[in-house]
């Protein structure tokens, strides 16, 4: 251990270039907070939006206040060092062709949501420097952050999926041809249906279509954030989530009690602004399922978590709903390496009901980064 007094130093890194940037902050607030100061030296690890790293000032807001979004602002240029041995970080001193040394690091916290961080690069970089870190490697953060190969890989594994389409180079197809869906794919989709970014979450680009003359500004708004769209059909059914965690020692999935996102009357669905700025849902946690729609629920968690080859922790997203026979429909929306992690944050939440607090999760993600592998 390299921190104060045999403390375990953790490098919180967070902010990020995605447009996600002002969760990532909230989330790495909370974390910061939780870790224990008796335990663990937080090393703060800023990201710019134009991917510039610096060491953050502790005491920078990391809230939503009043509507205004937090971001990473000024502080001293950090870089992680390449070298394994060097196993932390080097201050850029401007004019200088090498950085000098600034403190090595025995653990990496990477709350970063969207591209640049949840998407399997930042946790390349790491996987180069041999800096453990919390969370899923590099082809698990891929595969969950790309909804196309989600599905492909969830699909495999046997695990139920919503009907969809996938547009690539969705912006110039869109230009060039408006009509990009043909008559058969919409009769199949129905309406409405949701136009998203491939690679995006905190539903960032992401349109709820119930007339198909909305079809390609949706299509354009989605391709400003990633040029790959997929375009899926509307799941009727009740919003369920579970959180996952690897079980101390074993690393085994341990699924949490289920919740259930409700949204208030005149709300379409659940939208950044519903998600992070408006009162607009109330949760229910846990969710009241029966004792075998729970099981299901949890079941289906722990085999998506496998099926994509995740590390740490997961929140699995769900539509349960009710077929012809009254018999349930249990289908997966998407999978969350790195979900939002604040202490109202749905996993952290969701663990609380099952016994685990927020101090007590941070722990064990990041007991569990250390453990050996």
């Amino acid at each position: 251990m390299n921190g104060q007094a045999g403390k375990v130093r953790v490098a919180v890194v967070f902010g990020g270039r995605s447009a996600e940037h002002a969760i990532s902050c909230v989330s790495a607030g909370s974390v910061m907070a939780a870790l224990d100061p008796e335990r663990y030296e937080v090393v703060p690890v800023g990201i710019a939006k134009d991917g510039r790293w610096v060491l953050a000032d502790p005491g920078q807001q990391l809230a939503i206040t009043d509507g205004a979004l937090p971001e990473v602002a000024g502080g001293t240029a950090v870089s992680l060092v390449g070298d394994p041995e060097g196993r932390g970080l080097a201050v850029l001193d401007p004019g200088q062709a090498v950085g000098r040394a600034l403190t090595e690091v025995d653990v990496v916290f990477p709350v970063l949501h969207g591209a640049y961080g949840e998407d399997g690069t930042i946790q390349g970089l790491l996987e180069m420097t041999g800096l453990p870190y919390v969370g899923s490697g590099v082809f698990a953060s891929a595969a969950s952050m790309d909804k196309e190969f989600t599905k492909k890989l969830l699909a495999a594994a046997g695990l139920p999926q919503g009907d969809h389409v996938v547009l690539r180079d969705a912006d110039g197809a869109i230009s060039a041809d408006p009509d990009v869906l043909d008559d058969a794919a919409r009769d199949r989709l129905g309406l409405p249906v949701f136009v998203k970014p491939a690679r995006a979450g905190s539903s960032i680009g992401i349109t709820r279509v119930t007339d198909w003359s909305q079809f390609p500004a949706a299509v354009a708004e989605a391709a400003a954030v990633d040029e790959k769209v997929i375009v899926e059909a509307a799941v009727p059914g009740r919003e369920i989530e579970c959180g996952v965690l690897a079980a101390r020692g074993t690393g085994l999935p341990e699924a949490s009690l289920p919740a259930e996102i409700r949204l208030r009357d005149g709300v379409d669905w659940y939208d950044f602004a519903a998600k992070y700025l408006d009162d607009a849902a109330e949760f229910d946690i846990p969710a009241d399922l029966t004792p075998e729609q729970t099981a299901a629920v949890q079941a289906a968690a722990r085999r998506a978590y496998l099926a994509l080859d995740c590390r740490g922790l997961a929140r699995v997203d769900f539509f349960l709903g009710t077929g012809e026979d009254g018999e349930d429909l249990l289908v997966i929306n998407e999978v969350n390496t790195m979900p939002g992690f604040t202490p109202i944050s749905m996993f952290a939440r969701m663990w609380a009901a099952t016994g685990v607090d927020f101090a007590e999760l941070v722990d064990r993600l990041v007991s569990g980064a250390l453990a050996p592998r």
